[in-house]
């Protein structure tokens, strides 16, 4: 689980920015939030959900491609890279919609992160393939996570150089579609300082591992494997609270959607479903468990808002990520599971639509850390912020 706070400024926003504060939508938030849900909602049926459910792989390929075709995946890419040269308010915004049609595709972890970083921190080379990532020919990941390391800021898989490059040695868990991938991000150490490499997956072991919503994860095992250093050591933990914030909030963004759709699923269900001659919705403690999961999603599109916002402006924004970070786990929780309960024995059939969204919001909820995991980061950065 991804949970501690990255390399980065833990200083605090001024007054006068939280007074500048606008959250209102830029014309290409609507435009590309609105694409990638027509995209999605001809695409990604109940029919389809069910299909992929079943299937060997968890990966909506005509919808990747759907998304390549109309010019989703590139949008908010550098226009060096073949992008609109958009930013990180517009990528929360399609990512939001994933979240809505649970679609399982790696917009994340191949755009927002992979080709996003090696757009910004890449030679010429690299930037190529960040170019052919947005135009949907290739696909890249990140690894993140090291099973028992709660600080990904402090990878354990360590790199040396040898023979003019470098080779890595170490174990990375839960690593998205790294079977699909052309080449994996992985953070590791070097003489005790963090840098940032490309790993082609053929040059590691990949097993796959099961999640909760069988989305395509793996563990990677390096031992001396070849690798290609990106930016340079010095930049490594620049680079690595870059990929960190950037998966932090795409993960609370893809949750804001999950928990928007599944709110709508069971505010239906409740106003539909007549139990004694009364819609459920009428009884008291329906209503307040609804209420209650209302006010968290209200509380997570405020932060994921608010930090998306903080960190397209360029200002400080390790507490706002870790705000959003902190609602999406622990109010995912709440909210997944009063959807769950209130549908009754519907809730728990695999061949309903709300099974879906519960174990997506679970995955989500899991990726992101507990909430007193969350707590702690955040005391940590308050503690460090001058005053």
């Amino acid at each position: 689980m991804v949970t501690q706070a990255g390399s980065g400024s833990v200083a605090r926003i001024t007054r006068k920015q939280v007074a500048d504060m606008d959250f209102t939508p830029t014309e290409a938030q609507l435009d590309l939030g609105r694409l990638t849900g027509e995209v999605c909602g001809k695409l990604v049926t109940a029919d389809r959900l069910r299909e992929l459910d079943t299937a060997a792989e968890r990966f909506d390929e005509a919808l990747w491609g759907s998304l390549a075709e109309t010019g989703v995946l590139a949008a908010a890419l550098p226009e060096a890279v073949g992008g609109n040269d958009f930013g990180v308010l517009e990528q929360t915004a399609v990512l939001r919609e994933l979240g809505k049609h649970v679609a399982a595709v790696p917009y994340l972890w191949s755009i927002v992160v992979g080709a996003g970083a090696l757009a910004r921190f890449g030679g010429a080379a690299q930037q190529d393939r960040a170019m052919r990532a947005g135009a949907g020919q290739v696909i890249l990941t990140a690894a993140l996570t090291e099973e028992h390391n709660w600080e990904p800021a402090r990878p354990t898989t360590t790199a040396v150089e040898a023979d003019g490059g470098w080779r890595l040695t170490g174990a990375k868990t839960t690593v998205p579609f790294a079977d699909r991938a052309e080449r994996i991000l992985v953070p590791a150490t070097v003489s005790g300082v963090t840098a940032v490499f490309l790993v082609d997956p053929a040059a590691a072991t990949v097993t796959a591992q099961q999640v909760v919503d069988r989305t395509p994860e793996y563990a990677v095992e390096l031992t001396d494997a070849p690798a290609e250093l990106l930016g340079s050591v010095e930049d490594g933990a620049e680079i690595l609270d870059w990929l960190l914030t950037r998966a932090w909030l795409g993960l609370s963004a893809l949750q804001l959607g999950t928990l928007e759709r599944a709110l709508d699923l069971v505010a239906d269900y409740a106003r539909e479903r007549e139990q004694f001659g009364k819609a459920v919705g009428a009884f008291q403690a329906v209503a307040q468990r609804l209420a209650d999961a209302y006010i968290d999603v209200q509380g997570l599109r405020l932060a994921v808002t608010q930090a998306a916002w903080q960190l397209s402006e360029d200002l400080p924004s390790a507490e706002a990520v870790h705000t959003a970070k902190f609602w999406a786990a622990d109010a995912g929780h709440r909210v997944a599971h009063t959807v769950v309960h209130v549908h009754g024995g519907v809730g728990i059939d695999r061949d309903h639509i709300v099974h879906n969204y519960f174990t997506a919001a679970k995955h989500n909820e899991f990726a992101l850390g507990g909430g007193t995991d969350h707590l702690r980061a955040l005391g940590a950065l308050l503690a460090a912020a001058p005053s």
